[in-house]
């Protein structure tokens, strides 16, 4: 139950299990267009170019720059977590300027900001934000940034890594240009793929380039030979077969669910939680408007040690939660509820163990009531 990778799925771990075969036999090349045609749903798009990069969510983030940003160019980046501060990293790798607009960690991304960067900086090519930030549970208006890209003729760039699955995400409702993903988060997969998705404008620039995109392995127009549509694919990397399998098994998994009902089971289960953590005496970070329902920030209370509680629950309940990043650091945990992991046991066991290991260390909580107001929430 911390930031991530989540438990996965039996299902996801038994689709590992299957025989190795090609990577262009032509079953997996009937398997590669039904994994495109789930995160066409995943996603809620009809981006032609959507596949999965054979490699973890920052190779997805990756890929979505060194497409998109050439030398010379103005990107407004957004930081209000850790990882802003990596999309700044891959923009001034691709020999562009980051423009930083950042705000407080906790707190989402302020709109107002964003507009008057555009302001002050009116040819910027790119606007890159995180949707879900990871390292602090808040949630950012998509659709807002997104509008504002379009308004000032930028390609937005979006990190959905936690979003999906979890909660609404819409590249077409929102207009985003490129957005990639991971699939240990809300997917409950096992890690090392990351799915991306580029929208026609996005396309349209990649085409255009005047430089060769840095990186061989991440050029999307190499990629999309071996990705494309079409029954004729050419060679371009040994895809990991086996990871596709589990990927496969877990977006299918999910529109068997269906997104909204997947939505309201994260949500459900974090109104039980927060229920039980708030009658525990603990406070959220987070203003209830803006936090992310797969993954809680939560103060440390008075007397906790940090680390000692995190050991304790690792060793006694085999229970992870994830400890504060940055400024939150031994001052908040993260305490995550994602795809297969979320749960009501989870959210039970998770409020008994913390209650008593709290209790044990003397901190100054509400013993014994947390697991009957998350069970009154339900």
């Amino acid at each position: 139950m911390g930031p991530g990778p989540s438990d996965v799925s039996p299902r996801v771990l038994e689709a590992l299990g299957r025989p190795t075969i090609g990577h262009l036999d032509p079953e997996f090349v009937g398997l590669m267009d039904e994994i495109k045609s789930l995160l066409h749903y995943a996603f809620q798009t009809n981006n032609e170019l959507t596949l999965p990069v054979s490699a973890p969510g920052s190779a997805g983030m990756e890929a979505c720059f060194v497409n998109l940003v050439s030398p010379g160019d103005t990107v407004i980046v957004c930081q209000n977590g850790v990882f802003g501060g990596r999309m700044k990293e891959n923009v001034e790798r691709c020999g562009g300027t980051a423009v930083m607009v950042e705000d407080e960690w906790g707190q989402p991304i302020d709109i107002a900001k964003v507009k008057a960067a555009f302001e002050q900086y009116p040819t910027a090519k790119v606007l890159a934000f995180v949707h879900a930030e990871t390292s602090t549970g808040v949630q950012s208006d998509a659709k807002a940034l997104c509008q504002l890209a379009t308004d000032n003729h930028a390609l937005s760039i979006v990190d959905t890594v936690t979003s999906v699955g979890g909660i609404n995400v819409d590249i077409d409702g929102w207009g985003a240009d490129a957005v990639y993903s991971g699939t240990q988060k809300c997917l409950s997969c096992v890690p090392g793929i990351s799915p991306v998705s580029f929208g026609p404008r996005a396309v349209a620039a990649i085409q255009n380039r005047e430089h060769k995109v840095q990186s061989w392995f991440l050029d999307m127009q190499l990629v999309m030979g071996y990705w494309g549509g079409n029954t004729k694919r050419a060679y371009h990397h040994t895809a990991p077969v086996n990871a596709m399998y589990a990927l496969h098994e877990s977006l299918l998994m999910l529109k068997e669910e269906g997104l909204e009902n997947a939505w309201q089971r994260h949500q459900t289960h974090h109104d039980a939680l927060v229920a039980g953590l708030e009658a525990m005496g603990l406070s959220m970070v987070v203003d209830k408007a803006h936090r992310l329902p797969q993954l809680n920030l939560v103060n440390l209370p008075e007397g906790a040690d940090d680390a000692a509680v995190r050991a304790a629950l690792l060793s006694e309940y085999s229970l992870e939660i994830g400890a504060g990043l940055g400024a939150l650091a031994g001052k908040a945990w993260r305490i995550g509820l994602m795809g297969h992991a979320c749960s009501k046991k989870n959210v039970v066991l998770c409020l008994s163990a913390l209650d008593n290991v709290l209790s044990a260390q003397g901190a100054k909580i509400n013993s014994g009531v947390a697991v009957a107001a998350a069970l009154a929430s339900y």
